[in-house]
């Protein structure tokens, strides 16, 4: 669908006057599809879907199949017996109904594995074997800092003086009927097939138990979304619907940044945003038919902000909003759920449809310009990014600061005067924020100084990459890069490396040679695990397992992980039975939750992100394979390889190691989403440990569960792609296809911190580049000691690496002047 030029200067109402800070409306843009149904014309979804948890029917029935050949693509999980499926109904609730005999090993079973598991029952409430890095804010994140109404500046509104205002926009209300009517003619095959696969997306409802689904925080958001959605489904057709709606979907959209656990409410969210759109856009068309007020009226007051538009209402509660303003915040909200569900044109689409209504509107600014940044749209991306650098007055959005340093990093001139801009505002503007941050810690409002702290953070780090990019001064860079990580570290509390050293511990003490029972778990080889140490190459590994026709790389937002408390909890139940069967059944079953909640997520994804492609599909008779291989790339999984193994002892874990000095500083000089362990990566102590517990359970691993690891290291990968991919491909239990070799030309988004370096392919010009900071990280190395070398090879079978220089991982490293003992 075309989109229209931002200034949207051929949108104008014919009758209205000139609008602040934006143009005139346009026509609202085709909604989502994501769980539409037709009836009557309308595009409403049904009430009685919402909330509902629908129980996926087939992505689990599907497993069994997929390690033989591959199966055309669907989205229409529907299989039934009908259908073809003679898989057996699973009887294990019925076949223990009478206490089996214990069996003549219970004795070496009690020792070895219920009591280990019996351990973590008892530590679970303490953050349990490692569920990651990150971890739960304590509240709901609130602006730093508010825009008034009162203090923004006047607009010129609507009067609605005509005679007769029935017809005053008239003409736009037409074109808004018209294409509605086209939507419907051209995406009805589009949203039927969305609306299949949404229909699987509800998730099981979680069993609960110690850990963090019976946490306080978690049971506290969980008996919160119960609350707000029945005040959402009690308020249909009322006047108050689209407020319920929206204040739904924000904690749904709040509890998925908070909890990460593979997207449970995603898709809710997403459709009670879309309702709430569908709504307000009913709303506005009455009102602008009857001639009234759209935005708010504005008095000039002292103290202006210089807002203007509808950046004057950024902050206001949705109860003050005007109909534009919640219209353009429900959009932008909408966007950043398809972007926390990887749906990143979708996203910017949704943002457009935000900026048609003011094209000033900073949030959905900067939200765009990061979305088109993965994908890998530079130019376009730093063109919001500077508008809002020149828009924001009160440098509210100033993930927009670092945001321009990522793009001009990649490609210098996707900005008109390059690094010049942003380095000319910052050196005008860091004086300033100091300023102001001092202050602000005088009024003790840990909220506005975060705000500032996160401002000058960002601000240090931008001019650290101008001069590590462009001015190579590794002096000034490290000034910066400390400074920046000095300000991040200021709203933190202090490394707790004793709790972190008893993660290790405890896991280590659990997970012996001897604990595994023999014979359990899921037989599939459906899911991939990419585990490693954070900055360590796993985003190449993905993109070479995703090139390939028949593998999926899922992402970061990991469903074992985010179903690891379920699953030990389930485990350690299961274990107190004298009846080893029930534990084989349960394990089997975890394992196939699993698999299935993989399937469905990517279904619904892969719906959404070609939904649009379906009238240029439509003719085509070659349809996409069904992937017979999930990657799933959450690095911390590093700390559960246990459980990885007690689930899927046949699937394939892929460790990639690194360097460890470039794993390290490549560590230390970005900047993780917080909050979580990854926020220490900014201080020698804290990274130093964290590194440590990495090798050390790494370790671990290759002694009690020998060769059951796959190492890769990611020097190989860069230097010897065409030897490693067949035998990555090979291992993955797949045929090759040339066409992986290609990776970094595919057409594919990636929402990591490597999303830039990834598009460039292949380069080997930053091996060793820790040593241009050798000599401000010499107290790094000694805190890492012996462990700053690493003689882990490649040992996917079959692979011999081309060359004859030692297949090993040395730093070109001094002697370390302390030994830490580790």
């Amino acid at each position: 669908m075309a989109k229209s030029a931002p200034n949207g200067n051929n949108k104008q109402p014919t009758t209205s006057s000139n609008r602040d800070g934006a143009a005139g409306r346009p026509s609202p843009r085709r909604r989502s599809s994501s769980s539409r149904n037709e009836k009557n014309g309308e595009t409403r979804p049904p009430r009685s879907s919402v909330g509902k948890n629908k129980q996926p029917a087939t992505a689990r029935d599907r497993d069994d199949a997929t390690d033989g050949p591959s199966l055309r693509w669907r989205c229409s999980s529907s299989r039934t017996k009908e259908d073809g499926d003679t898989r057996p109904p699973r009887s294990h609730n019925t076949m223990h109904s009478k206490k089996s005999p214990r069996p003549s090993t219970w004795p070496l079973f009690l020792i070895h594995f219920v009591l280990p598991m019996a351990l973590l029952l008892l530590v679970s409430n303490s953050d349990g074997i490692y569920g990651g890095f990150g971890s739960l804010p304590s509240q709901h994140p609130t602006p730093p800092l508010l825009v008034s109404e009162e203090s923004a500046k006047p607009s010129s509104l609507p009067t609605g003086s005509s005679s007769n205002p029935k017809y005053q926009f008239q003409s736009e209300i037409d074109a808004v009927i018209e294409r509605k009517q086209k939507q419907k003619a051209t995406a009805s095959a589009s949203r039927q097939r969305n609306s299949n696969a949404a229909d699987n997306s509800n998730i099981r409802p979680k069993k609960t138990g110690a850990g963090l689904q019976s946490s306080p925080i978690y049971l506290q958001m969980e008996a919160k979304i119960k609350t707000l959605r029945a005040k959402y489904e009690e308020s249909q057709g009322l006047l108050q619907e689209y407020l319920e709606a929206v204040r739904y979907a924000d904690f749904l959209k709040y509890r998925d940044t908070s909890i990460h656990d593979g997207g449970t409410y995603q898709m809710e969210a997403i459709d009670v945003y879309s309702h709430a759109i569908e709504l307000l856009e009913d709303m506005w068309r009455d009102k602008m038919v009857k001639g009234e007020e759209v935005r708010l009226p504005v008095t000039p007051s002292a103290g202006d902000s210089g807002y203007t538009g509808l950046n004057r209402e950024l902050f206001m509660d949705y109860e003050s909003k005007s109909m534009e303003a919640m219209l353009c915040s429900t959009y932008s909200n909408l966007g950043k759920m398809y972007f926390m569900s990887n749906m990143f044109q979708r996203a910017v689409d949704s943002y457009e449809e935000c900026l048609s209504y003011d094209h000033d509107y900073l949030d959905a600014l900067t939200s765009r310009a990061l979305a088109l940044v993965i994908l890998g749209k530079y130019d376009e991306a730093g063109r919001d990014y500077k508008h809002v650098l020149e828009t924001d007055t009160d440098r509210l959005f100033l993930d927009a600061v670092t945001g321009l340093a990522k793009v001009l990093t990649a490609k210098e001139d996707a900005v008109t005067g390059g690094w010049d801009f942003l380095v000319n505002m910052l050196e005008t503007e860091m004086p300033q924020q100091k300023q102001a941050y001092e202050r602000m810690k005088l009024s003790k409002n840990a909220g506005v100084v975060k705000h500032y702290a996160d401002g000058l953070k960002r601000m240090h780090l931008a001019m650290f990459a101008y001069h590590d990019v462009k001015t190579k001064n590794s002096s000034e860079a490290w000034k910066h890069l400390t400074k920046g990580n000095y300000y991040k570290l200021s709203t933190v509390g202090p490394f707790d490396a004793a709790t972190e050293k008893e993660r290790v511990s405890r896991a280590k003490q659990v997970f012996t040679r001897d604990f595994f029972p023999k014979g359990i778990g899921s037989q599939t080889r459906t899911p991939i695990f990419i585990i490693g140490f954070v900055r360590s190459g796993s985003t190449l590994l993905e993109r070479i397992l995703d090139a390939h026709p028949l593998i999926v790389g899922t992402g970061e937002d990991s469903v074992f992980n985010g179903r690891l408390d379920t699953i030990r909890n389930e485990i350690v139940k299961a274990s107190m039975n004298t009846d080893v069967r029930v534990l084989h059944d349960k394990v089997k079953e975890l394992a196939d939750d699993v698999v299935a909640d993989m399937k469905t997520r990517w279904e619904v994804i892969d719906a959404n992100v070609h939904a649009d492609d379906e009238e240029e599909d439509k003719n085509s008779k070659e349809e996409r394979p069904y992937p017979l291989r999930f990657a799933d790339k959450m690095l911390t999984n590093y700390m559960n390889v246990g459980f990885i193994h007690l689930l899927f002892p046949n699937a394939l874990i892929l460790h990639v190691a690194r360097e460890p000095m470039d794993s390290i500083f490549s560590a230390f000089k970005h900047d993780f989403p917080g909050p979580g362990n990854l926020d220490y990566t900014s201080e020698f102590k804290g990274l130093a440990q964290l590194y440590q517990s990495y090798r050390d359970i790494m370790e671990h691993w290759d002694t009690v569960l020998p060769g059951r690891v796959t190492h890769i290291r990611y020097e190989d990968m860069v230097t010897d792609l065409p030897n490693i991919a067949p035998k990555i491909i090979e291992a993955a239990g797949v045929k090759w296809d040339p066409t992986v070799l290609e990776f970094h030309k595919k057409k594919h988004a990636v929402n990591t911190l490597s999303t830039t370096q990834v598009r460039k392919g292949l380069y080997s010009h930053h091996f060793k580049g820790w040593k241009r900071y050798e000599e401000f990280l010499e107290p790094l190395v000694d805190l890492v000691g012996s462990r700053a070398k690493y003689h882990k090879t490649t040992s996917l079978p079959g692979y011999l690496k081309t060359d004859t220089k030692p297949n090993s991982m040395q730093s070109s490293l001094p002697a370390p002047r302390v030994n830490v003992g580790y």
